[in-house]
């Protein structure tokens, strides 16, 4: 199946400014306002290769997600694999593009058709159909970032890297261990970079997720009705903080199978867990066959929320980055 058309930034001008100078000074602010060094690396980070960023509004989301940018080691890369999460249609496994360019307000990204190709003749990939992969925010919100970084690494157009474009669908923990042991192969290619896409904590009665922590206890999780009294041991927002956290330790552990625990225990409404769990499993896999001090596991840099939460009906949405070395 050859590759055709461009799909057009259909967020643009909503999601985040499609005036490309208007745009290009809001990413430069959103990385300026992030330290020039972080886990004593200047930045970015050598060998960092790998991010996870959240994928909402920039307004909301754009300063978090440029912790990951900042870190993101583009020097020897020629492609950039994207992978997010499917919210516009039900999938199980992952599926590939048929696009052949992603429209940014900056230009086009071009997809990397002989990866793509390689990628489906596996049987293992669906394909997205071309209403799903429009109207589907969480690679689209990545792709200004990413030809922003670009362009800041690269002199020439000619050494621009190429994209991959995947959604990872509703897969269980052995499934997703699958599609790590697929993708493994190119995380460990110096040559490929790696944007996983997702938000965590979705919380509040519209996204039916409502869990709290009395006194800070997570073993006890309950739901909070509308009826339910405002708690305040502690706030809503800090049990949100810490249902967030126990699964960004999960992820940081190196264990995939810790993070598909935790999320059974909380059912914490991380929308891109398929994705970042199968990096970890490929990252997993990388770890196993050569060990070594420093990589293969993500380690966060921010955290931020849309809003802090004091009332049940009130909502908020969790952003997080991290980065790992390869």
């Amino acid at each position: 199946m050859a590759l055709q058309g461009t799909r057009e930034a259909s967020h643009a001008d909503s999601w985040y400014d499609g005036d490309p100078d208007v745009l290009s000074s809001q990413l430069d602010r959103f990385l300026s306002e992030v330290p020039n060094t972080i886990d004593e690396n200047g930045l970015p980070i050598p060998g960092a290769k790998v991010v996870i960023a959240p994928h909402a509004g920039y307004s909301y989301s754009g300063p978090c997600a440029a912790w990951a940018y900042k870190t993101l080691d583009l020097s020897k890369a020629k492609r950039v694999f994207v992978l997010g999460p499917s919210h516009t249609y039900y999938l199980r496994g992952c599926a590939l593009t048929k696009f052949a360019k992603y429209e940014t307000p900056f230009g086009d990204l071009t997809v990397d058709e002989v990866i793509v190709k390689q990628l489906r003749e596996t049987g293992k990939f669906q394909t997205m159909p071309n209403r799903g992969d429009v109207d589907e925010h969480s690679l689209e919100m990545h792709l200004p970032y990413i030809y922003k970084r670009i362009t800041q690494t690269f002199a020439s157009e000619s050494e621009d890297p190429t994209i991959v474009p995947i959604l990872i669908g509703d897969n269980n923990g052995a499934e997703e261990k699958d599609f790590g042991r697929l993708l493994a192969p190119y995380l460990k290619d110096p040559e490929n970079a790696f944007v996983v896409s997702s938000d965590f904590c979705h919380w509040g009665s519209r996204f039916s997720y409502t869990a709290y922590a009395p006194e800070g206890k997570v073993e006890e999780l309950q739901s909070l009705s509308r009826r339910t009294p405002r708690p305040t041991n502690p706030p809503i927002h800090e049990s949100i903080k810490q249902v967030d956290h126990l699964a960004m330790d999960a992820v940081a552990s190196g264990d995939h199978d810790k993070l598909v625990e935790n999320l059974r225990h909380t059912k914490n409404t991380v929308c891109g867990r398929h994705p970042i769990g199968v990096t970890m499993a490929a990252l997993e896999e990388l770890a196993r066959e050569k060990p070594e001090e420093g990589k293969y596991r993500f380690k966060f840099v921010q955290y931020q929320r849309s809003s802090l939460v004091e009332d049940v009906t009130d909502s908020s949405v969790s952003y997080a980055s991290a980065y790992a070395i390869v």
